[in-house]
């Protein structure tokens, strides 16, 4: 069973690591003057001069990768707190996460609103007008979207609105707000497009063509 989705957070025993993806265990040492260089293994036998104040290094026990945190903040790599897009994103869509990916940890407002834009191009993707968003998650809703999926749609829709028309919603700091706003996207193509092309698949290729053919006259009575 795969671990939720955990984005990197500092001091804590496992995430998701920025560079190989995978849910791992992270090793944590202070920061050195000296002997802390990336992609180096960081020496602890040092004295308290050699630290670097308020500076912590995390290795990924995967694949062995550093990130570098000072007080509480992943300052390298600074574009990795989001969770990679699904496999089977749209390209268009892709690219606007893929940027909203790369500021998420400094401008999680500024996330929020390129999230919204890459939701509008996925209605388009999932058969809607894609020009105007709140018209389209109507739609899907009548087409018979899943309940919880409306509330992931919306839920990226209207905290991407507030981050460019303030609201209710404050995303000034919110890096866990932002980040959660990714994980329903990849929700989202993960139900619409990868689950249905898993099935059209596994169909297309397994199931025989005369019991195909015997399954749609079934279905045309």
């Amino acid at each position: 069973m795969n671990h939720p989705y955990t984005p990197a957070r500092h001091n804590i025993q496992a995430f998701n690591c920025p560079y190989c993806g995978a849910y791992a265990k992270q090793n944590w040492t202070f920061g050195s003057k000296t002997k802390a260089r990336y992609g180096q293994r960081v020496s602890i036998n040092l004295s308290p001069e050699d630290y670097i104040p308020n500076c912590k290094i995390a290795e990924c026990s995967n694949c062995s990768q550093h990130t570098f945190w000072l007080e509480d903040k992943l300052i390298f790599p600074y574009d990795s707190t989001a969770p990679l897009p699904n496999i089977d994103m749209p390209n268009d869509v892709k690219v606007d996460y893929e940027e909203a990916r790369s500021i998420a940890s400094i401008s999680p407002r500024g996330a929020a609103a390129l999230l919204r834009l890459a939701i509008q191009k996925l209605c388009k993707h999932l058969g809607e007008s894609g020009n105007n968003i709140n018209s389209d998650i109507g739609s899907l809703v009548k087409k018979g979207l899943p309940v919880k999926l409306q509330q992931a749609l919306d839920s990226v829709r209207v905290v991407g609105n507030n981050a460019v028309h303030p609201g209710q919603i404050d995303l000034k700091d919110d890096v866990e707000i932002a980040n959660k706003l990714f994980v329903f996207i990849n929700i989202i193509c993960d139900n619409q497009i990868s689950q249905p092309k898993q099935i059209d698949t596994f169909y297309q290729e397994v199931i025989p063509e005369n019991l195909k053919q015997a399954i749609e006259n079934r279905d045309q009575k």
